[in-house]
C-alpha cells in the first residue's frame, strides 16, 4: 500500500491538504518543522508538537514509493483507525485503503499524531484487534 500513500502525497484529491514534505536529503525525507504542528499534530499541545517537529526521525523514500508484493491484509484480518482530522493522509484516502484491505474500521476525531493526543483510543483499537485476531486464529 506504500504506492497508494505515495500517490496520495503526489496527487492529493481536490481540497485535500498537501503534507509539508521537504525535498529529499541524502535519500531521506523530513517534514517542514514550521508546518509540522498544524499538519501532523494539530490536536497535540503546542510545546509537545514543537518537540515532535524538532525530534522527527528521517524516513526513507521507500516509505512513499515502495511497493508491497504480498500485503498481510490479503490473508490476515486487519484493523484501521481513521483519523478524521488528519492533514497528512486525507481521511477519505484512509477510508479507501481500509476498505480495500477489508479492515475493521474505527473513526476518531484527531490528527495524524493520534497516538500522542489520544493514546486511549489507539490502545482500545489494539485491544480489539488482539481479541479479534485471537478469535479468528481459534
Amino acid at each position: 500500500m506504500g504506492n497508494r500513500v505515495g500517490l496520495t502525497v503526489k496527487d492529493p484529491p481536490p481540497g485535500a491538504p498537501v503534507p509539508p514534505i521537504l525535498p529529499p536529503q541524502d535519500g531521506f525525507l523530513f517534514l517542514d518543522k514550521a508546518k509540522f504542528p498544524a499538519s501532523f499534530a494539530g490536536d497535540v499541545d503546542a510545546e509537545k508538537a514543537a518537540f515532535m517537529a524538532d525530534s522527527q526521525v528521517p524516513w526513507g523514500l521507500g516509505a512513499i514509493s515502495g511497493r508491497i508484493s504480498q500485503p498481510a491484509w490479503r490473508t490476515k484480518p486487519s484493523w484501521y483507525l481513521v483519523t478524521t482530522e488528519d492533514k497528512m493522509i486525507p481521511p477519505d484516502a484512509q477510508r479507501a485503503m481500509s476498505k480495500r484491505a477489508g479492515s475493521t474500521v474505527v473513526e476518531v476525531k484527531g490528527s495524524h499524531a493520534i497516538y500522542v493526543s489520544q493514546p486511549g483510543a489507539v490502545a482500545k483499537l489494539i485491544e480489539e484487534a488482539a481479541r479479534g485476531a485471537k478469535a479468528t486464529a481459534n
